[in-house]
Protein backbone atom coordinates (compact mmCIF):
# COMPACT_ATOMS: atom_id res chain seq x y z
CA UNK A 1 0.00 0.00 0.00
CA UNK A 2 1.47 3.38 -0.58
CA UNK A 3 0.52 6.39 1.08
CA UNK A 4 -0.30 9.68 -0.49
CA UNK A 5 -0.25 13.09 1.15
CA UNK A 6 -1.89 16.67 0.41
CA UNK A 7 -0.29 19.00 1.72
CA UNK A 8 0.00 22.80 2.26
CA UNK A 9 2.92 24.86 1.63
CA UNK A 10 3.09 28.64 2.57
CA UNK A 11 5.88 31.12 2.20
CA UNK A 12 7.87 33.05 5.03
CA UNK A 13 4.77 35.56 6.56
CA UNK A 14 2.14 32.76 5.69
CA UNK A 15 0.46 35.06 3.50
CA UNK A 16 0.45 32.66 0.39
CA UNK A 17 -0.63 29.32 0.41
CA UNK A 18 0.49 26.28 -1.89
CA UNK A 19 -1.67 23.00 -2.14
CA UNK A 20 -0.52 20.09 -4.16
CA UNK A 21 -0.33 15.64 -3.33
CA UNK A 22 2.60 13.28 -3.61
CA UNK A 23 3.34 9.97 -2.49
CA UNK A 24 6.38 11.13 -1.50
CA UNK A 25 6.18 14.12 1.07
CA UNK A 26 9.82 14.43 1.89
CA UNK A 27 11.07 14.35 -1.20
CA UNK A 28 8.32 17.01 -2.60
CA UNK A 29 9.39 19.15 0.30
CA UNK A 30 12.69 19.38 -0.42
CA UNK A 31 11.80 20.18 -4.60
CA UNK A 32 10.07 23.03 -3.18
CA UNK A 33 12.60 24.48 -0.55
CA UNK A 34 15.35 23.80 -3.55
CA UNK A 35 13.15 25.60 -6.06
CA UNK A 36 13.56 22.82 -8.62
CA UNK A 37 11.06 24.14 -11.22
CA UNK A 38 12.27 27.58 -10.53
CA UNK A 39 9.08 28.78 -12.83
CA UNK A 40 6.93 27.42 -10.90
CA UNK A 41 3.95 29.45 -8.64
CA UNK A 42 5.66 27.82 -5.89
CA UNK A 43 9.11 28.60 -6.28
CA UNK A 44 7.90 32.52 -8.19
CA UNK A 45 6.36 33.15 -4.03
CA UNK A 46 8.87 30.92 -2.06
CA UNK A 47 6.45 28.52 -0.65
CA UNK A 48 8.98 26.36 1.00
CA UNK A 49 7.81 26.12 4.43
CA UNK A 50 5.62 22.68 5.30
CA UNK A 51 2.22 23.87 7.14
CA UNK A 52 -0.15 21.36 6.92
CA UNK A 53 -0.15 17.53 5.92
CA UNK A 54 -2.98 15.00 5.98
CA UNK A 55 -2.86 11.05 4.39
CA UNK A 56 -4.70 9.21 2.11
CA UNK A 57 -4.52 5.66 1.30
CA UNK A 58 -4.50 6.51 -3.03
CA UNK A 59 -3.83 8.78 -5.42
CA UNK A 60 -6.85 9.59 -6.42
CA UNK A 61 -8.07 10.22 -3.07
CA UNK A 62 -5.64 12.62 -2.35
CA UNK A 63 -6.30 14.25 -5.80
CA UNK A 64 -9.69 14.87 -5.03
CA UNK A 65 -9.23 15.70 -1.58
CA UNK A 66 -6.52 18.42 -3.25
CA UNK A 67 -9.20 19.89 -5.61
CA UNK A 68 -11.70 20.49 -2.97
CA UNK A 69 -9.18 22.40 -0.64
CA UNK A 70 -7.93 24.33 -3.73
CA UNK A 71 -11.60 25.97 -4.14
CA UNK A 72 -12.03 26.49 -0.05
CA UNK A 73 -11.69 29.80 0.98
CA UNK A 74 -8.65 31.32 2.56
CA UNK A 75 -10.01 31.35 6.16
CA UNK A 76 -11.09 27.51 5.89
CA UNK A 77 -7.50 26.53 4.83
CA UNK A 78 -6.12 29.14 7.51
CA UNK A 79 -8.19 27.06 10.02
CA UNK A 80 -7.02 23.56 8.87
CA UNK A 81 -3.62 24.89 9.50
CA UNK A 82 -4.28 26.13 12.88
CA UNK A 83 -6.01 22.60 13.81
CA UNK A 84 -2.33 20.90 13.19
CA UNK A 85 0.37 23.48 13.36
CA UNK A 86 -0.72 26.55 15.69
CA UNK A 87 2.21 28.42 15.21
CA UNK A 88 2.13 28.36 11.25
CA UNK A 89 5.94 26.85 11.53
CA UNK A 90 7.42 24.80 8.94
CA UNK A 91 7.09 21.10 9.88
CA UNK A 92 9.37 19.73 7.62
CA UNK A 93 12.24 21.64 10.18
CA UNK A 94 11.97 18.23 12.78
CA UNK A 95 12.07 15.64 10.38
CA UNK A 96 15.13 13.86 9.49
CA UNK A 97 15.80 15.17 5.30
CA UNK A 98 18.49 14.58 3.68
CA UNK A 99 19.08 17.93 1.78
CA UNK A 100 22.78 15.86 0.04
CA UNK A 101 20.42 15.28 -2.91
CA UNK A 102 17.37 14.92 -4.30
CA UNK A 103 15.32 11.98 -5.70
CA UNK A 104 15.39 11.99 -9.57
Amino acid sequence: MNIWYVSIMANKSNSVLYIGCSNNIGERVKEHKFKVFPRSFRAKYNCDKLVYFEEHKSGAEASKRELQMKKWKREWKLNLIKEMNESGSDISMNWNLNFNKLRR
